[in-house]
């Protein structure tokens, strides 16, 4: 995930990874926060397997970062699509999520 998150950031180089790998992590927390299921893996930097949790975490990076002026288009994009993991039963815990 860290590399794919640079890559969406424009990042190059490993001066910002620790703020990066934080951002995967709380964008992570954030979407277990609200019980969408999200695999172990996410978090070691490894990718996740599954395009629509792959891009919820890239929005998130990219409000976060406040990348090129755009932060809060980035911001309502992450919330519409974690509200609609959140209502699907592929993505709930509690309903045998992923």
């Amino acid at each position: 995930m860290l590399d794919k998150v640079k890559l969406a950031l424009r990042i190059s180089g490993s001066a910002f990874d620790e703020e990066v790998t934080d951002l995967i992590n709380a964008a992570i927390a954030d979407l277990r926060l609200v019980g969408i299921s999200v695999p172990e893996k996410g978090s070691s930097g490894e990718k996740l397997g599954d395009p629509l949790l792959e891009r919820a975490i890239v929005l998130y990076a990219k409000a976060e970062f406040g990348w090129n002026n755009d932060a809060e288009r980035y911001r309502k994009a992450y919330d519409y699509l974690k509200c609609a993991l959140s209502l699907s039963g592929d993505y709930i815990e509690s309903e045998g999520g992923k």
